[in-house]
């Protein structure tokens, strides 16, 4: 058998997640553009998914999403830009800045996190409340195994 097509047919955890984030992107940034935000992109989200209301620190959302510093500086440059925040002294070390979303920001993220909840919600009756809650509480599991470790343990992986 192709390695393609075992692909496709047994997908490994990297392209099940990947087709999972790749997808759920596309169904979000399309819903939060037909509600008046079209100028985001899947990008953006390294900013807004994890962006509080009071304001983050770039070097939080960096951490958090798992991106480079640099790379979230870019990205809030263009945020600044289209509206969605703004940089303001951080009043518990005014040599730090804090990311603080505008009203347009507050908008997107309270659109965003409904729409999440609607996805959500539709997958678990789709494939029952409590499949959709062990799958989560799983796939939850795994993440937080592959990030903090960075690898997997192949002392504690079944033979071959």
């Amino acid at each position: 058998m192709r390695r393609s097509q075992r692909k496709q047919e047994e997908p490994d955890l990297g392209i099940l997640s990947s087709r999972t984030l790749f997808g759920l992107q596309r169904e979000l940034f399309k819903r939060l553009s037909e509600q008046g935000h079209s100028q985001l992109r899947p990008r953006h989200g390294a900013v807004m998914a994890y962006l509080d209301e009071e304001g983050s620190r770039a070097t939080d959302l960096a951490a958090q999403s798992g991106q480079h510093k640099q790379v979230i500086g870019t990205l809030v440059d263009e945020l600044v830009e289209l509206g969605y925040v703004e940089r303001q002294p951080d009043p518990a070390d005014r040599r730090a800045k804090l990311i603080v979303p505008t009203e347009k920001g507050r908008d997107q993220m309270a659109k965003s996190d409904a729409v999440l909840v609607e996805m959500e919600a539709a997958h678990a009756r789709a494939v029952g409340e409590q499949a959709y809650a062990d799958f989560k509480r799983v796939f939850k599991l795994i993440v937080e195994r592959q990030t903090t470790t960075g690898q997997t343990d192949s002392s504690t992986a079944p033979p071959k």
